[in-house]
């Protein structure tokens, strides 16, 4: 069987991480929530999404197709559920279109206008963990993260960790092949703690779980990481985190604090950058949603800070509670930037012009060229294609 996860309605809502990405290509928990779906699956699978973006995430159609909502969470009963869809047959809850099993043609009609109507519909009986917003992220991280580690796990030993280290519930720690952790203290009381391979954790970093680090990701010496946070591949960490998610190839290697936020990737945090979680009144965060062009209340006490991919900071920058900041940001200067900064704005609290895409990309061709990943014409079409879009934004 074919398998496509497309992006629902709810792609607006989780922008700016899915300007550059599907809504499955998001990392929660452990993995990718595509990632999750091929491991469940044991099958490849391709995406229904923008247009600009199907060059690097490419939509396969076949003669028979199931079609998954890129922004539910697998588990094994709504795998079996999908799996035994009937022809013309859709798994929903309540309004939400879970899957369905199409034909070639159906799949065009629901490409072009979003429309299954003429399917029998079968009402999905159980929970379901679907990410709606970008702050969902880090709030469902903890249960993301202890769903992959038992699959991940599962049927595998794990490698012993070095006697120079302080660990208090290392049942609860898997750490695989070529990682190296020596003179640190872990704790996996509380949560699980899952080290990927050829990964680092340095002396003196202290770890509480839940919390995941992704292949060839470093913490560095003396950092303070609680759960329940998610380092992706490629990353290098500092100073204190608590209850975030970095995607992947970012760094924020340096002393400071990062709380309840999510961090795309190529993203770097200058040293002593620190966000702010928690409003001096203590009152619900409200967040700008794309969708709406407006701030939105959510209901959380604590929210940090939401970064697009490829945007960077200086030294010492400073982040308001509940800030969003674009794709290709570039922020510096003294005092608190506005808590939305659009997409290649070039600046910080004293005023924001325009990071022109020519400059924007000699930076990001260097960044990825040190991960000897090249910076090609699809990822430069898709950056452009987000500058137009976002235009409306900024103010030079």
């Amino acid at each position: 069987m074919n398998f496509i996860l497309f992006d629902d309605e709810t792609r607006t809502c989780l922008l700016p991480f899915t300007f550059t990405r599907p809504v499955a290509g998001i990392r929660i928990g452990i993995l990718t929530i595509a990632e999750k779906w091929e491991k469940h699956l044991s099958s490849s699978l391709s995406f229904l999404t923008g247009k600009f973006l199907r060059e690097k995430f490419p939509f396969e159609p076949a003669d028979e197709n199931i079609i998954i909502n890129g922004s539910i969470l697998p588990d094994t009963k709504l795998v079996a559920e999908i799996l035994h869809l009937k022809n013309n047959e859709k798994l929903v809850k309540e309004h939400v279109l879970i899957a369905a099993r199409v034909s070639k043609d159906q799949l065009s009609i629901f490409e072009s206008t979003g429309n299954l109507e003429a399917q029998s519909s079968k009402q999905y009986a159980a929970e379901l963990f679907k990410i709606n917003f970008n702050w969902d992220i880090f709030t469902f991280n903890e249960r993301a993260l202890n769903d992959d580690y038992q699959l991940l796990t599962k049927g595998r030993k794990s490698m012993p960790l070095s006697k120079t280290n302080h660990v208090n519930g290392v049942e609860n720690i898997f750490v695989e092949e070529g990682a190296v952790v020596e003179c640190a203290m872990l704790n996996a009381t509380k949560g699980v703690i899952y080290i990927s391979r050829n990964a680092e954790i340095m002396e003196g970093s202290m770890i509480r779980g839940p919390f995941a680090l992704g292949e060839h990701s470093q913490v560095k010496m003396g950092s303070k990481i609680y759960g329940a946070t998610t380092i992706g591949p490629h990353c290098k960490t500092g100073g204190e985190i608590n209850n975030s998610v970095l995607f992947a190839y970012t760094n924020k290697a340096h002393e400071g604090y990062l709380g309840n936020s999510v961090i795309g990737e190529w993203c770097n945090l200058g040293a002593d950058s620190n966000n702010s979680n928690l409003k001096n009144n203590y009152s619900s965060v409200k967040v700008w949603n794309y969708r709406d062009e407006s701030f939105m209340n959510t209901g959380l006490v604590h929210c940090g800070l939401m970064m697009g991919d490829h945007s960077k900071c200086s030294i010492n920058t400073m982040f308001n509670t509940g800030t969003v900041v674009g794709v290709s940001a570039n922020i510096f200067g003294s005092g608190f930037p506005r808590n939305f900064v659009p997409s290649f704005s070039w600046g910080g609290a004293a005023g924001f012009t325009t990071y022109v895409t020519k400059k924007a990309f000699e930076t990001a061709k260097l960044v990825m060229g040190r991960r000897n990943i090249e910076f090609d014409e699809v990822e430069a079409s898709i950056l452009e294609h987000i500058f137009e879009e976002t235009k409306k934004w900024r103010k030079d």
